[in-house]
């Protein structure tokens, strides 16, 4: 029932465009593996070998961490509705911080809402689909807005002062590329 391809196709980027939610996964050789689920238009398919998302603010850190240590990264789109369908990425990750020489090829893709940290890229390798037949059905009702207005409330200080206390290291001790940048500022 599961197929592998070697890059992503019209068809596969047209089912991914469709789904309002997506899944990435990464691990460091050693500690917890993590999943994250990611919402708001913020995946993008840059080429058939190459895509890359925005990444919001959130409680943690983890996928930033990993790639650190490990550049290994999955991504996950699964059809809650019509066709049933789950669809891999695999790949090769990197960290993108607004400083950083990559920012400027890779920002223009994006709206840059509020609450965005840096931008994960990442060079597939190959793509997997699978049936997805037990895969309930669930309907879209809509964003949170809960996640932006947030940041706007917190503004760019308070967003900075969260990211110190949140996101400067990983759950297994991994300091990540912002933890470095906001604790290490050359």
């Amino acid at each position: 029932m599961g197929s592998v391809f070697e890059s992503i196709s019209a068809e596969h980027e047209a089912f991914m465009n469709e789904q309002h939610m997506f899944f990435v996964g990464t691990a460091a050789p050693d500690g917890h593996v993590n999943l994250s689920p990611k919402g708001y238009d913020v995946f993008r398919i840059l080429s058939p070998h190459r895509v890359a998302y925005l990444d919001l603010t959130g409680s943690g850190n983890e996928t930033s961490a990993h790639l650190c240590k490990s550049s290994r990264i999955t991504f996950m789109f699964v059809s809650f509705q019509k066709k049933p369908l789950i669809l891999r990425l695999y790949g090769k990750g990197k960290v993108i911080l607004p400083d950083s020489p990559d920012w400027e090829e890779y920002a223009p893709h994006f709206e840059l809402i509020p609450g965005a940290r840096q931008i994960i890229a990442a060079d597939i390798e190959s793509v997997k689909t699978s049936c997805g037949f037990s895969i309930p059905y669930y309907t879209y009702e809509g964003e949170r807005s809960t996640l932006v207005k947030w940041a706007q409330d917190k503004g760019t200080d308070g967003l900075e002062k969260y990211w110190k206390q949140k996101n400067v290291v990983s759950m297994d001790g991994i300091t990540t590329p912002l933890g470095k940048r906001l604790c290490d500022p050359e």
